[in-house]
């Protein structure tokens, strides 16, 4: 590791493509990072898009955030996603070669290409950088069928390796996805910190539900094909039929919501409130008067690999966790009686296992309270910030406790 980690005031630069406020809604893990690097005295500049004509240059909580004009939407098809992504690669290497002082890269994906900035800057200017995983790509477009061709899927898997290779450090958000990187680049190690939990800002609070007398579950966040809604309005359409104290409340954005609103009313879906998509104030205000939160994968195993934000909001806010997917988050809320998991081949499950919670008010507390308990225990904020402080400071104490909650990083 150069030298240049070693200042007293380290600059760093961050490079996220979709970088959010919570004024903004959508994932904040970036701006929960940056954010607390400059509280503890960081300075940090962040180079990320918007949908603008024109580069804009602001100040958020400290960060000094460049936006590239670098239009992308979820809409856009796959060829032209990928010009968007080469787009951002060469604004970002022009405008990064401008800001002096720079200590580290911090370069966290998606997508991938994200990578190819911190490799062309350490290789120009000498930098060390910190590679951040949070959905293994290529491996999601292969499996689901995007990326067809022979030759791209070779290209890929040799551009993802060169950037975990070259990286000086990884930060994986799910064991899962540690294990598949290891796999890939033998002998590199790889850094565990998963999604955090907002545990000042989401509370359990009952005292807000403006729906008593039902039972509500809610699915906030990406409406896309990743996600297979069609998963949940089979469930809604069970309980309309068999539990009609149960509604769901469906607040998202994403290639796929219009076509799954309109399916909703073509299979006779009643159950189901879909709200305009807002800022973190409107999800907080979701979860207030949510009992379960839904969270949804299609059947994919690569997809079973991530760390939704949404299901660490859950937590913070004390609810009941619903998963139509196995992986990790399966092993956990299972083992910390939190939330369940169901087979969406076999819908019917849902029913059986959410009337368990329906009859037994004492058990839903119970796995509500779990819920809370393991967001303060294991994945605050406040506590995954640390573990980044250690990691960029070279720090080697770091407590492991519950095979793999916590991140080892030494």
């Amino acid at each position: 590791m150069t030298s240049k980690l070693l200042h007293t005031r380290m600059k760093i630069l961050y490079i996220h493509q979709y970088f959010k406020t919570p004024e903004e809604g959508g994932s904040i893990r970036s701006y929960y990072l940056a954010s607390g690097l400059v509280k503890n005295g960081y300075e940090v500049e962040m180079i990320t898009t918007h949908n603008k004509r024109n580069y804009e240059i602001k100040s958020v909580e400290g960060i000094v955030v460049h936006y590239l004009p670098v239009y992308y939407d979820n809409h856009l098809g796959f060829s032209r996603r990928i010009y968007s992504f080469l787009k951002f690669y060469f604004l970002a290497v022009r405008l990064s070669k401008k800001i002096k002082d720079v200590n580290l890269i911090y370069a966290m994906t998606t997508p991938l290409t994200v990578g190819m900035v911190a490799m062309k800057l350490k290789k120009d200017l000498n930098l060390p950088y910190f590679f951040e995983v949070g959905d293994l790509w290529p491996e999601a477009p292969i499996q689901m069928g995007i990326v067809k061709n022979v030759l791209a899927k070779s290209l890929l898997y040799r551009l993802e390796k060169r950037i975990y290779d070259g990286a000086d450090k990884i930060v994986a958000l799910s064991p899962s996805i540690r294990n598949y990187i290891e796999k890939v680049s033998p002998g590199k190690k790889v850094y565990l910190i998963p999604n955090m939990s907002d545990i000042e800002y989401f509370q359990p609070n009952q005292a807000e539900r403006k729906h008593l007398g039902k039972f509500v579950i809610s699915y906030f966040g990406a409406v896309g094909k990743a996600n297979h809604l069609e998963y949940l309005l089979e469930v809604a359409l069970l309980c309309q039929k068999h539990l009609p104290q149960v509604c769901f409340k469906l607040m998202g954005y994403g290639s796929e919501l219009e076509r799954i609103t309109k399916l909703a009313v073509q299979t006779g879906v009643q159950n189901i409130e879909f709200i305009t998509y807002g800022c973190k104030k409107k999800v907080k205000d979701l979860l207030d008067n949510s009992d379960a939160v839904y969270v949804s994968f299609a059947n994919h195993k690569v997809l079973n690999t991530g760390s939704p934000n949404k299901l660490f909001d859950a937590l913070a806010a004390g609810k009941l966790v619903i998963l139509n997917f196995e992986g990790w988050l399966k092993e956990l809320i299972e083992s910390h009686e939190c939330g369940f998991s169901y087979d969406p081949e076999h819908p019917e499950e849902f029913i059986g296992t959410l009337e368990r919670f329906l009859e037994d008010h004492q058990l839903l507390n119970t796995y509500q309270r779990n819920a809370r308990q393991i967001a303060e225990r294991y994945y605050s904020k406040n506590l995954h910030l640390q573990k980044l402080l250690k990691l960029i400071n070279n720090e080697h104490q770091l407590e492991i406790i519950d095979s793999e909650v916590y991140i080892l990083t030494a």
